[in-house]
C-alpha cells in the first residue's frame, strides 16, 4: 500500500460530510469532510505503487477544471481507473451539497 497527500486551492467549506463508493477490485472510497477555507486536501491510500505523479495530474486537473468548496478527502483505492476518481469525487461532493 502506498500512502500519497497533495493539497489543491478551494473556496469555502463544503457543509458537511459524505461518502462515496466501496473499497472493491477496481474501485474506490471517497470520505469528504469540511476543511479550512481556501484548501482542497486528499490523503490517498492505494494498492497500485509508483503512481503518485498519475494521482497528482488527475487531481490537478479535476480541481483545477472549476471553483471547488474546501474540503478534507480520504481516498482508498483498490486501482481504480481516472473516470471512476473524478465519478466518485463528483459523487461525494454532491451529496455534501444535498440539504
Amino acid at each position: 500500500m502506498e500512502k500519497l497527500e497533495f493539497q489543491f486551492d478551494g473556496g469555502a467549506p463544503v457543509s458537511r460530510r459524505a461518502h462515496a463508493g466501496v473499497v472493491g477490485s477496481g474501485d474506490l472510497e471517497v470520505l469528504l469532510a469540511p476543511g479550512a477555507f481556501g484548501r482542497i486536501e486528499v490523503a490517498i491510500t492505494t494498492s497500485v505503487q509508483g503512481m503518485a505523479s498519475t494521482w497528482q495530474a488527475q487531481l490537478g486537473r479535476l480541481f483545477g477544471s472549476r471553483a471547488w468548496p474546501a474540503a478534507r478527502i480520504v481516498i482508498n483505492d483498490f486501482g481504480a481507473t481516472p473516470a471512476v476518481v473524478g465519478l466518485r469525487l463528483e459523487q461525494a461532493f454532491e451529496t455534501a451539497a444535498q440539504a
